[in-house]
């Protein structure tokens, strides 16, 4: 998925109290300890309701991870297991495990991520490619792999006899209590592999595993991906020390993908069985479930043109299956995570069916029963499902998209949504099975906070207050805090765009000051909402820039209207309604409307390009960094969902090809920026520019990051010199330094 990634970085000395008002140099954004405070992440109840667990980053290393814990009876939060008496951290990992982080954006070191046996007798901790356990009985642990491969995707199975795991792309089990591990597959090598999401699936479809245990532990379900079919793209991964040509297997627009199966493995007789997913094997499994009693397995099968939806019973001891709901859309669908089996056989599922993303349940043959929810507003997530009570705990924007409460529905007698929460910021929450929530909350001027709340919302203890004092890695720089003032503007078919302007802590309404849009734009972001804001973005503010960001159409937590506005014509409405922001700031009479400048990342960078060589562009300078130049070079479930395959839309495509559009980019307003080993917006995206450009003798800047990937700025060197390479930018072209 093209996402925005664009970081900013790091170190210098705090004081104790902010009465100095001191400003927030660039220096100071990525170093120890983060200014966002300590953050609890990855947080999860103990199946015995006693204990909170969560990963939280190093005071003195901001970006390696330590896994800690709170009891729910109180007293203070406590270290589990500290990553660094199990690895020294420089390991080097697997080409595998580097592109699946990649995937999912983890730049973090140590404990990335951990799980619970279902009796709450383990914790699961894969580190640097091998695998522990945690007795909690007695706090011991005990390391249960060391070998050359990288065991990933681990998971307790359902019934904590069994750890389970993908090495050198075949899938292994071993018992939680000694013994040997098992190969269940071993025919995985080359372009055959199997319990693993294939790219496209971690990509885009947020799929990041590719096996699933049934709830009773008999059988495992997983997948055999077949790449042999898939195009061989070089990549040249230029690093510090010279190059390397990576002979990436990347599915471009229009081209074959990777061919998926699925099987169903019993482990009493190692019998595997094949699930009938039907002759066209040019679809995406989007989903696969178990349903409570294990005697179903759902599959949810997307067509490759993403506008058919197919959810499908399959009996697991035949592989035979029946469909038991089907969608359609004439634009595309987006598959979501909220699909619940529930203990009658019944299941939960999202659809925005309706024109905006609602909840509905349906009998086990697919009959609906009813719809949960209703309103021109969208559920956002389903956080959890309490079977006792018979409600469903989700996360919406009732009242505003810019903000984000919890709310509970019944299930069996569906009625008004319950807030369980307050209004004012945005909420997310990690719920259990008795309807106990782990909550976080961020407010433009409140950190990410994390507690522990009982099932009507009361709060039961803080698991991270991280309160804005003194003693905060904030807090010298609090009495200059900014926040952000937010509006609304509308778009050319009168849709309401939100937006939010960040002023300089000194701002004065009598002087006139440079602007920077802030953009992404791109499908499934929403960037314009009420939460902690991001300490790189303070920087351009300290730097005497106001900061303007928009969610144009196309972006999330809208109506399906909204969001498909972008449908067959990415880089024509949602750059026009960038546009749109940009006349409203030239009308301010504190923004110098001569001085506009744009910047984005990814998605962002492709719009920061287009907005650039529009006509009559208002900006003067913008810095696109990692940008997709030309849609056919990016991968198939993205590109087509939006676009459609080259063939079928070759105006849409010629019509989003920067190159098509250079001669209207002003001599000199351009840094283009990209990692040199990106695998995933290839670096040829910014080559064929780079190229034309000098072919053309435009004039324009460049930097680029030897041995980073899409996420440039992950470690703190290249972080800083991103961050400062954007004011140094800025600087000479809005401000004439």
């Amino acid at each position: 998925m093209i996402r925005p990634s664009l970081s900013a970085l790091a170190a210098c000395l705090a004081l104790s109290s902010p009465v100095l008002a001191q400003k927030l140099p660039p220096e100071r954004v990525f170093a120890d300890p983060g200014l966002n405070g300590p953050t609890a992440k990855g947080v999860a109840l103990s199946p015995d309701g006693k204990r909170v667990t969560y990963l939280k980053a190093k005071a003195e290393a901001a970006n390696v991870q330590d896994l800690w814990a709170a009891d729910v009876a109180g007293g203070e939060p406590y270290r589990l297991i500290d990553s660094a008496a199990l690895s020294s951290g420089d390991k080097e990992l697997s080409e595998a495990e580097k592109a699946r982080r990649e995937r999912a954006r983890v730049s973090s070191r140590g404990i990335v991520e951990y799980s619970w046996d279902s009796q709450g007798r383990f914790i699961l901790v894969p580190l640097d490619g091998d695998l522990y356990l945690d007795s909690v009985a007695d706090g011991t642990v005990s390391r249960l792999t060391q070998t050359p491969g990288d065991e990933v995707d681990a998971k307790v199975s359902p019934k904590g006899g069994f750890v389970s795991y993908v090495r050198d792309q075949n899938l292994y089990l071993k018992p939680i209590t000694g013994g040997d591990e098992r190969a269940l597959t071993t025919d995985g090598k080359d372009t055959l592999s199997f319990g693993v999401a294939e790219f496209i699936a971690q990509e885009e479809l947020d799929r990041a595993t590719g096996y699933w245990w049934s709830p009773d532990e008999r059988l495992i379900a997983y997948t055999r991906v077949d790449e042999s079919g898939v195009d061989v793209v070089p990549r040249a991964d230029i690093g510090p020390g010279g190059a390397t040509v990576i002979n990436q297997r990347y599915p471009r627009a229009g081209r074959p993908n990777a061919v998926v199966d699925l099987f169903v493995q019993d482990l009493a007789t190692g019998k595997s069985v094949q699930v009938d997913l039907g002759a066209d094997k040019d679809i995406y499994v989007a989903r696969v479930d178990w349903s409570a009693d294990g005697k179903t397995l759902y599959v949810q099968r997307l067509s490759r043109d993403q506008k058919t939806l197919d959810l499908i019973a399959f009996d697991p001891a035949t592989g035979q299956g029946r469909t038991i709901l089907k969608e359609t859309d004439a634009h595309f669908i987006e598959v979501a995570d909220d699909f619940h089996p529930l203990k009658d056989g019944s299941f939960l599922r999202s659809s925005e069916a309706s024109g905006f993303n609602h909840l509905y349940r349906y009998a086990a043959d697919g009959k609906l029963i009813a719809q949960l929810t209703k309103g021109d507003w969208p559920v956002g997530s389903v956080e959890g499902v309490d079977q006792k009570r018979q409600v469903v705990i989700f996360g919406a924007s009732i009242d505003t998209p810019l903000e984000r409460r919890l709310y509970e529905v019944s299930f069996r007698k569906p009625g008004a949504p319950k807030a369980l929460t307050p209004a004012g910021g945005w909420w997310t929450a990690k719920v259990a099975p008795n309807g106990a929530f782990a909550g976080s909350y961020s407010d433009p001027k409140t950190p990410p906070q994390t507690a522990l709340y009982a099932p009507d919302g009361k709060r039961v203890r803080w698991i991270e207050e991280n309160r804005l004092a003194e003693g905060h890695p904030y807090w010298p720089y609090a009495a200059t805090l900014t926040t952000p003032e937010f509006g609304a503007l509308k778009a050319a078919d009168g849709e309401i765009l939100h937006y939010s302007m960040l002023k300089p802590s000194d701002f004065d309404p009598s002087k006139k000051y440079p602007a920077i849009v802030s953009v992404y734009g791109g499908p499934h972001a929403q960037r314009v909402s009420k939460t902690w804001q991001s300490a790189g973005e303070r920087t351009y503010v300290e730097a005497g820039y106001i900061v303007f960001k928009l969610d144009n159409r196309g972006s999330a937590n809208r109506s399906a209207k909204f969001k498909r506005a972008l449908d067959r014509r990415l880089g024509t409405v949602e750059v026009e309604d960038q546009l749109v922001g940009a006349a409203y700031l030239k009308t301010l009479p504190y923004v110098d409307a001569d001085k506009l400048g744009v910047m984005g990342w990814s998605y962002g960078g492709f719009m920061t390009l287009m907005m650039l060589t529009a006509d009559n562009s208002p900006f003067k300078a913008g810095a696109a960094g990692a940008p997709p130049t030309e849609w056919s070079l990016y991968d198939t479930a993205y590109t087509e969902r939006y676009m459609g395959k080259p063939e079928e839309n070759k105006d849409g495509y010629a019509r989003s090809d920067i190159l098509n559009r250079l001669d209207k980019l002003k001599p000199g307003s351009l840094l283009l920026l990209h990692g040199m080993a990106d695998d995933n917006v290839i670096f040829e995206n910014s080559t064929r520019v780079m190229a034309a450009l000098q072919k053309k003798a435009i004039p324009f800047e460049m930097a680029l990051y030897p041995g980073e990937r899409h996420s440039v700025g992950g470690s703190k060197p290249k972080g800083l010199s991103v961050l400062r390479t954007h004011l140094e930018f800025f600087g000479r072209k809005l401000k004439g330094q």
